[in-house]
């Protein structure tokens, strides 16, 4: 009998969002995407990614605005 190794994977980082994502605050829709150091990333509405600024800028490694697809790097 053979034995299963678990592997942890992530899918890689796209420049868009391409299906709707919601906030992971509140479930409306997202606005902004945050992309971490681990390679995962976090979803927020305008509302809470204003609220959370100044902390999500000290974690990100790209920040990614999807209405207007602007990239704004730490």
């Amino acid at each position: 009998m053979s034995q299963m190794t678990q592997t942890l994977t992530t899918t890689p980082p796209t420049d868009e969002l391409v299906v709707p994502f919601h906030c992971d605050r509140c479930g409306a829709l997202a606005k902004v995407r945050v992309v971490l150091s681990s390679g995962s990333d976090l979803v927020f509405c305008g509302h809470h990614a204003r609220e959370y600024e100044s902390k999500l800028r000290d974690i990100a490694v790209d920040i990614i605005e999807t209405d207007s697809e602007a990239h704004v790097s730490r």
